[in-house]
């Protein structure tokens, strides 16, 4: 039977969630499940704003047919072509074959490469072009890279509705309430969605920040995500949360330590060095490596201001969990921290090394210099642990970047988004997110 929820009179949810998927994305734990979020607005002119996962057609289907009452589908808006969200597309096609798709052009060209050809009918839409529906009207907003490069938004300006595409999403399956203020958010969702941000979005700080300034002049009073809760109360919470997770600034001044440790000899280090640091009164948090998912230890880098990573040194290496964890720090972009170290040996101590080489190409992190172990801590070298935690408690507040100086030139990737800042564009230069050369690139306007 349809499960369908007004959010105002003309607007409708129609998605569904999927609490038998293990692994979002075939990487993410999703132990809360995950909702697919669609939304209908009816009017003069009736529109889809985006399709659902496969996983949920059946339920999907059967609400949209209920909201729309016989009514026939005028268009269908797809802000992210992700199968997640548009895997269903194809279908809808079949069963209303005179709908037409509103993207913008890589949206069709993407939707060729999924679908293996165009759809029939039409509606390429740019920045800041708008359709009308009768009393609505959408704006569409382009926000490359948030997390895709055909990603778009759009806006209501009827009803100040913000359809976000994945941005303010969340893991998380909704259980029975629809907004955000229906829920105690900061108890039951806040570490989801941003183990969300952080994992989905968060190497696209920069993009997700050139989004939030598109938005700001614009009166918001509901925020429609792909994912999770819809927000219609408090949006500048959530709002202000996205602004420090794409500048890469610590919500909160603290230690997250994660260590890897093979007999326990290492976690015994780390669990010393956190109980100093609670002496001191400085909040702290302590994982596993081997046993908590990375995606849980990587949204806890984003929350605090300093990280110790605790290794033993396996193979002339890094211990296998924490060499995986740094490479994910490094490819969501982490940046901003104070780093301290422990390395482990029992004849070759490298993993300390090891682990400053694969940060230093972090922007913004201090490293400081590693506690060494042979084998076990050693009698007398807890004062050097004592030492780590003075480190990390005098190395103040990790404070947001200045803003570039005004007046320097800019040039845009065409097809990312990103934008470079210097005196000039290096011939060789690669976008550092979509690796397309310099000839992809343009002045910025």
């Amino acid at each position: 039977m349809h499960c369908i929820r007004n959010i105002t009179q003309d607007l409708y949810w129609i998605g569904g969630n999927d609490r038998r998927l293990a692994l979002f994305e075939s990487a993410y734990p999703v132990p809360k499940g995950v909702s697919y979020n669609a939304y209908l607005l009816l009017d003069e002119k009736t529109v889809l704003l985006d399709t659902v996962d496969r996983s949920i057609t059946d339920q999907f289907f059967e609400n949209l047919d209920h909201a729309l009452n016989g009514r026939p589908l005028d268009y269908v808006v797809v802000h992210h072509m992700e199968p997640d969200h548009a895997a269903t597309l194809r279908d809808l096609l079949a069963r209303r074959p005179n709908v037409t798709v509103v993207g913008n052009q890589k949206t069709l060209t993407m939707f060729a490469q999924f679908f293996g050809q165009a759809p029939a009918n039409t509606l390429v839409v740019k920045e800041g072009d708008t359709l009308s529906l009768g009393r609505h009207t959408l704006t569409f907003c382009m926000a490359p890279m948030v997390h895709w490069p055909e990603v778009m938004v759009s806006y209501d300006s009827a009803d100040k509705v913000l359809f976000s595409a994945d941005a303010f999403g969340s893991f998380g399956a909704l259980d029975g309430a629809l907004f955000a203020d229906q829920v105690d958010f900061d108890r039951d969702w806040l570490d989801e969605a941003r183990r969300y941000y952080v994992n989905i979005v968060g190497k696209y700080g920069p993009q997700v920040t050139a989004a939030l300034k598109k938005l700001e002049g614009l009166d918001i009073r509901y925020i429609c995500p792909l994912h999770g809760l819809v927000w219609r109360e408090n949006l500048s919470y959530i709002i202000e949360k996205h602004r420090l997770w794409a500048s890469y600034t610590p919500e909160k001044q603290g230690v997250a330590i994660a260590y890897a440790s093979v007999y326990g000899n290492t976690q015994n280090a780390a669990e010393i060095l956190a109980a100093k640091l609670a002496d001191k009164g400085i909040p702290t948090v302590v994982f596993d490596a081997s046993m908590t998912h990375y995606s849980e230890i990587l949204a806890a880098f984003f929350q605090y201001s300093h990280i110790v990573l605790a290794s033993t040194t396996y193979n002339n290496g890094i211990f296998t969990s924490m060499e995986h964890l740094l490479h994910e720090m490094g490819s969501h972009n982490l940046q901003k921290r104070t780093v301290g170290l422990i390395q482990n040996g029992s004849w070759a101590p490298a993993s300390g090394k090891l682990m400053a080489a694969l940060l230093e190409p972090m922007k913004d992190v201090e490293v400081l210099s590693p506690v060494t172990l042979k084998s076990s801590l050693a009698q007398g070298q807890e004062a050097e642990l004592e030492a780590l935690a003075e480190a990390l408690v005098s190395g103040g507040t990790t404070q947001a970047a200045e803003e570039p100086a005004a007046g320097g030139k800019k040039w845009v990737c065409k097809i990312c988004g990103y934008v470079y800042e210097g005196e000039s564009l290096p011939e060789d230069y690669v976008c550092p997110i979509c690796r397309r050369p310099a000839s992809d690139f343009e002045p910025a306007s």
